[in-house]
C-alpha cells in the first residue's frame, strides 16, 4: 500500500471518527426539507447556488477541523519526521473531502431532480469547487492554532469566495466575475440544468485547473513555513 492509500485511509478514520461524516447526513436532511418548501419553477435557476452555499461547510470548515484537531494532537508537526510528502498529505485531504462533497451535495440533488440533471458538469463543477474550498481552508487555517483565532478571519474569506454566487442572485454579468476563482465551478454547475456555450466549457475548466494549480503550490509552501519551520 502506498504512502496516499494509507494517508486516505487514515484521514477517513479521522473523520469518521469526529463526526464529520454524521454532519453531513444531517446536512443532507436539512437541505432536502428545505428544498421541498420550494416551487419546482425555481429549484433549476437556483440549484447551482444551493450547492454552492453548501459547500464551504464540508470542504473549507471540515479542512480548518481536521487540521486544527491534527494540531492540537501533534500528529501535523510530528508529520515532519515521516517518509509522508508535502503534498501526498494534501492530496489525501482533498480527495476525501472531495469525495464526501459529491456524495453529499449528490444526495440532495438526485432527491430533487429524480436524476433528471446532467451528471458531468454536476459532478465536474461539484469536484472542482469542492477541491478550491478544500485548500484555500488549508491555506486560511495553517496560520492559526486555535479555533478562537481561525473562526472570525474564516468568515471574511468565504465571504471573498462566495461573490460569484452574490453576482448570481443579482444576475450580474460583468467580465471582472470571470475573474474570480470560483466563478469557473460556478459556470460548470450552471451546465448542470442548462445547456452552456463551448468558451464557457474552456473557461470552466482551464481556469478551475489554473487555479487549482495555484492553490496547491501555495499550500506546500504554507505548509513548509507554518509547520517544517516552526516544527
Amino acid at each position: 500500500m502506498t504512502r496516499l492509500q494509507s494517508t486516505i485511509l487514515w484521514d477517513v478514520r479521522l473523520q469518521f471518527r469526529n463526526g464529520f461524516y454524521y454532519a453531513s447526513l444531517v446536512i443532507v436532511v436539512v437541505v432536502i426539507g428545505l428544498l421541498s418548501q420550494i416551487r419546482g419553477d425555481y429549484l433549476a435557476w437556483l440549484f447551482p447556488v444551493v450547492i454552492f452555499s453548501n459547500l464551504p461547510v464540508g470542504t473549507f470548515y471540515f479542512m480548518g477541523g481536521l487540521v486544527l484537531l491534527e494540531k492540537a494532537e501533534g500528529t501535523l508537526t510530528a508529520q515532519i519526521v515521516t517518509p509522508l510528502r508535502r503534498g501526498e498529505y494534501l492530496a489525501a485531504k482533498v480527495l476525501t473531502l472531495t469525495a464526501l462533497a459529491l456524495v453529499e451535495n449528490g444526495a440532495f440533488t438526485l432527491y430533487a431532480f429524480r436524476g433528471q440533471v446532467n451528471l458531468l458538469p454536476l459532478l465536474l463543477g461539484t469536484a472542482v469547487a469542492a477541491a478550491l474550498f478544500c485548500l484555500a481552508g488549508f491555506l486560511v487555517v495553517v496560520r492559526y492554532d486555535s479555533i478562537n483565532e481561525y473562526l472570525l478571519p474564516s468568515i471574511g474569506y468565504t465571504a471573498v469566495m462566495s461573490l460569484p454566487m452574490v453576482a448570481y442572485l443579482l444576475q450580474w454579468s460583468s467580465w471582472l466575475v470571470y475573474l474570480h476563482p470560483w466563478q469557473a465551478p460556478l459556470v460548470l454547475l450552471q451546465a448542470a440544468w442548462e445547456p452552456i456555450a463551448l468558451w464557457q466549457w474552456v473557461y470552466g475548466l482551464g481556469y478551475s485547473l489554473l487555479w487549482l494549480a495555484i492553490l496547491y503550490a501555495a499550500c506546500r509552501r504554507a505548509f513548509y513555513n507554518f509547520v517544517v519551520k516552526v516544527g
